[in-house]
């Protein structure tokens, strides 16, 4: 099928892009759009019905519309303090934002906190303000986006390393010296677990910075969701926390938490803190009473992981390779971005909606549709998702899957070194 970028100019457009632009447009929409897509679109799909299983957000506790959010939200913009639109680097005094940012420190056992735009901003804007011309960053190739363009927008040299290669890392250093470590403690492609004693032995070691990125682990893993760094005793081994409060926490913000002389000079550094608007008061306000029923309601981080770890057993139990799960996040990849369309064309024709990821996000030939697994999944759902992925087997190729052939492979090798 044969697409071009100018299908989708309206009537109205005047200006013409200039070749190079157009070239790359017409590659996308023809190459990939057309000829591997067959001129559907990769990432969007049907609309989910109201009784569709969906597993296609980040809200693992299922907390988006908890009552008590939406009334401390309407609340706010109700009676609450009036909202000023500035660069948070100039609020003064006693404001909720500096409040929440005090109180979320004191949660994870931080001495300072920072409010952000998102998760991304935070990541930006912390890596720029601490890089220098040259320095390496020693990146794990799963490591998010915003860290990677972190590196590029502070000029320093990233050094990326094998997912979660320990022996990798270690050569890595070096060879290249003192830098920063970037790691996220929960993958958000596979839900795999960073090995954080260990990364973070090595960048003692070797002298380096410590930056983890706990977007998909702050409330839903640790003492009353306080995340894994916490958990594992590393607070007063690694430099710098990062996340994205539009997981877990529901909100539209990014979180940094560090020293407490740090957090002034970043107020004048950080390119996107400086030059962006703070939070307004309503979002603090959902925030706040946010971690009140993260820290009081243990049952959802429980129900959550009950959920994951049925899911991921009966996947596996069905030839799936969702060996690189360790959390709620499990995916099941396709490989081939065309396998990718048709694997969930397959889930969304029976009611299971899962989210695809591709590249950028992933690598090239690596594509996935990701189970986001969250605590308000009832057993009855689960089974019925098993169900499916049952009956899509043979229909999507699921055996000859590389992610399937790989699995076979590290059973066979297992089986041999155990002979």
């Amino acid at each position: 099928m044969n697409i071009k970028a100018d299908m989708f100019l309206s009537g109205h457009s005047q200006k013409k892009f200039p070749d190079f632009l157009t070239e790359r447009m017409d590659h996308f929409f023809n190459e990939r759009w057309g000829k591997l897509w067959g001129g559907k679109h990769l990432l969007r799909g049907e609309i989910p019905a109201a009784d569709a299983i969906q597993m296609i957000s980040n809200d693992y506790l299922s907390l988006a519309s908890h009552r008590d959010v939406i009334e401390a939200q309407v609340t706010c913009l109700r009676t609450g303090p009036e909202s000023v639109m500035m660069s948070g680097s100039l609020m003064r005094g006693d404001t909720p934002q500096r409040r929440f940012e005090k109180r979320m420190a004191e949660y994870v056992g931080y001495e300072a906190g920072i409010l952000c735009q998102s998760g991304y901003a935070a990541n930006v804007g912390l890596i720029q303000s601490i890089s220098e011309t040259g320095m390496p960053v020693y990146m794990d190739m799963n490591a998010h986006a915003s860290l990677w363009e972190g590196v590029r927008s502070g000029g320093a040299s990233v050094r990326p390393f094998r997912h979660n290669d320990l022996q990798h890392l270690q050569r890595q250093m070096e060879r290249y010296g003192p830098g920063l470590l970037c790691v996220d403690s929960v993958y958000s492609t596979t839900g795999s677990l960073c090995h954080l004693p260990e990364v973070v032995a090595l960048a003692e070691h070797h002298d380096c910075m410590v930056l983890v990125d706990e977007s998909h682990s702050l409330g839903t893993h640790g003492p009353s969701g306080a995340g894994l760094v916490r958990e594992l005793g590393l607070l007063h081994r690694v430099h710098f926390v990062t996340a994205s409060l539009a997981k877990a926490f529901c909100g539209r913000a990014g979180l940094i938490l560090c020293p407490r002389q740090f957090s002034e000079y970043f107020w004048m550094t950080s390119l996107p803190a400086i030059f962006s608007s703070c939070l307004l008061p309503a979002e603090i306000a959902g925030l706040d009473t946010t971690l009140d029923i993260i820290m009081r309601d243990e049952w959802r981080r429980e129900l959550l992981h009950t959920n994951a770890d049925y899911l991921r057993d009966g996947l596996s139990a069905l030839g799936y390779n969702v060996t690189a799960s360790d959390s709620q996040i499990i995916s099941l990849e396709a490989g081939a971005e065309d396998a990718t369309l048709l694997l969930r064309e397959s889930l969304e024709r029976q009611g299971v909606f899962g989210s695809v990821f591709c590249a950028p996000a992933t690598a090239k030939g690596r594509s996935m549709v990701r189970f986001s697994v969250n605590a308000g999944l009832t057993r009855a759902q689960l089974d019925h998702v098993l169900r499916v992925c049952d009956v899509v087997r043979e229909e999507v190729g699921m055996a000859q899957w590389p992610s399937t052939q790989r699995l076979a492979r590290d059973v066979t090798k297992r089986e041999l070194s155990m002979a």
